[in-house]
């Protein structure tokens, strides 16, 4: 096992501190969620990317990227949303291959309704906890991270759909990517 980079121990400590910490956030966020809107956070997640892109609307593979989920994993979630009438896909008007989802009213008003006690559970798990200068810091090198791990930085950009990046403008509702 010559060569390896053993984690020393404060790096070791760090490490688990950032695991055990993002993990017990997650699963914060998703038992509020569940408590107060009913939905699985990722649910609140794909609604809130939708109602943050032009129009709306993605491309199934723009909405895979942007919430980590794998194209089957996405198609069984939209199926669901679809079934409650708050996303619509269609096909793309031309190629008819690429599938646009779109968030519809009444989703984005499940959206709104679901926002507050979103961002209160963001900031009771995160923020409350951190100094400005430490939420500076934690945003620093989760950027250094993304930059790393996700080179296209696909987290702060919205895609037109059909594959235009722009940069992200104020979103009509208390911003859902603000609490996302």
């Amino acid at each position: 096992m010559d060569g390896v980079r053993w984690l020393d121990d404060d790096e070791q400590e760090t490490w688990r501190a950032y695991l055990w910490a993002s993990q017990l956030l997650r699963e914060s966020l998703d038992r509020q969620m569940h408590r107060d809107s009913g939905l699985p956070h990722t649910y609140y997640l794909i609604l809130a990317m939708l109602s943050e892109a032009p129009e709306r609307s993605l491309t199934m593979s723009e909405l895979a990227q942007v919430v980590r989920a794998s194209p089957s994993r996405l198609s069984h979630a939209v199926t669901k949303l679809e079934t409650e009438g708050w996303v619509r896909r269609q096909k793309h008007p031309r190629d008819a291959r690429t599938t646009i989802a779109t968030l519809t009213a009444e989703g984005f008003d499940v959206l709104v309704a679901a926002a507050p006690g979103h961002v209160e559970a963001v900031r009771q798990g995160l923020f409350d906890q951190l100094s400005q200068d430490q939420v500076r810091q934690l945003r620093e090198i989760s950027q250094a991270m993304l930059a790393h791990l996700d080179p296209p930085a696909r987290y702060h950009r919205r895609r037109e759909p059909g594959g235009t990046e722009t940069p992200s403008p104020d979103s009509e509702v208390p911003p859902p990517g603000g609490v996302g």
